[in-house]
């Protein structure tokens, strides 16, 4: 399973990036905002920080201009994945881009019935949006499941990249079921590592070694 980092902070992706933890990046206009900078300028240095692919979205609602955007937004680096919205016009343009060479991200995904179109439409990567579907009282990873058993189904090669994920339940739900990337915020990807037992042992461990009164180095 890929990870994908949900932000435009360019320090907390290094951080991650340092450890290999980092197989790409989304960005999206309210990451834009937060990260208070220009977007060209920040994803230009993500793009030369991170190897993978970068999504960087366009913000047109017709078709044309998406394409006008998607086409200006590529030119920042070879790596930059155009995202555009599952609409119909961003289903044209993600044939139009697709069809040109283009990696296209298909975001705001909310059914399997929009993943197909999008697979049809040649998106390199399809994001159903799991923390979304959560806060209507939808199960998200159900979602998730549908889309990888139709994609098996008929050989689909759309990637499924789960997105908005708030949890790290999220994520190992994710990985059971088979998406190929996940992506989300530094701070979710980080807490990974955290377990309460693993720190009850440590400080068991750190207590002990205190009475040995020994030094290592």
């Amino acid at each position: 399973m890929k990870f994908f980092v949900d932000t435009a902070d360019v320090a907390a992706i290094k951080e991650l990036n340092d450890l290999g933890m980092v197989d790409g990046v989304t960005t999206n206009p309210s990451l834009i905002l937060k990260a208070g900078r220009d977007i060209t300028e920040v994803t230009r240095e993500i793009c030369e920080m991170v190897d993978g692919p970068v999504s960087a979205e366009v913000v047109a609602e017709k078709a044309d201009d998406m394409i006008r955007e998607g086409k200006t937004l590529a030119k920042i680096a070879d790596n930059i994945t155009i995202k555009v919205p599952l609409t119909w016009d961003g289903l044209k343009a993600c044939r139009v881009l697709s069809d040109e060479g283009h990696m296209v991200n298909v975001t705001l995904c909310f059914s399997a019935a929009q993943a197909i179109l999008a697979a049809k439409a040649g998106a390199t990567f399809i994001s159903p949006f799991i923390g979304r579907l959560d806060d209507i009282h939808l199960d998200g990873m159900d979602l998730i499941a549908d889309i990888r058993e139709i994609y098996d189904n008929y050989g689909y090669e759309t990637q499924i990249l789960a997105a908005s994920i708030r949890s790290v339940n999220h994520i190992v739900e994710a990985g059971k079921i088979g998406t190929d990337v996940i992506t989300a915020p530094p701070a979710v990807i980080k807490s990974m590592a955290n377990h309460v037992l693993t720190d009850k042992g440590l400080a068991q461990f750190n207590a002990d070694w205190a009475k040995t009164g020994q030094k290592i180095g």
